[in-house]
């Protein structure tokens, strides 16, 4: 009756490890990293929607008289200002001009500057500016929506 022999001493267990986590760990941080990846996606939209909604009001405006299309543009540069720059929304003349010169990286100058500044105070049927000029200014609001929005 010796049952001594047949004991074996007691074997404590080995510590549980914390890796590899478990599969709910990992299923937590995709969703994280997922929610970031939408909200990253999210705001890229957001910025690049207002420069392409920008960017259609420009295209879209066409007027047989290039003051009234001016005109059009400038509205449409106060509304940018309006939102990102709300402190230049009130400038007129040259003031407004050198305003949007700061915030470009090439300037509009010559009649085609002279265009943005004089067209809301002047008649439309005035025959002083061509098309080109016109085009030159489309051109820099298109960039100057590019560069600010």
């Amino acid at each position: 009756m010796d049952n001594l022999p047949e004991l074996r001493d007691i074997h404590i267990p080995e510590g549980v490890s914390a890796f590899p986590p478990a599969y709910g760990w990992w299923v937590i941080l995709a969703a994280v990293v997922g929610l970031f990846l939408l909200f990253e996606l999210f705001m890229l939209l957001r910025r690049t929607s207002k420069k392409l909604y920008a960017r259609r009001l420009l295209k879209n405006i066409t007027s047989s008289s290039p003051v009234n299309a001016a005109a059009q543009m400038s509205e449409l540069l106060r509304r940018i200002c309006v939102y990102k720059y709300p402190e230049a929304a009130a400038l007129s003349g040259h003031a407004w001009l050198e305003f949007l010169n700061s915030h470009a990286k090439t300037a509009l100058a010559g009649k085609a500057a002279e265009l943005l500044v004089n067209a809301p105070y002047i008649p439309s049927d005035t025959e002083k500016y061509t098309i080109a000029e016109l085009e030159e200014l489309r051109r820099f609001c298109y960039a100057w929506t590019g560069e600010n929005l």
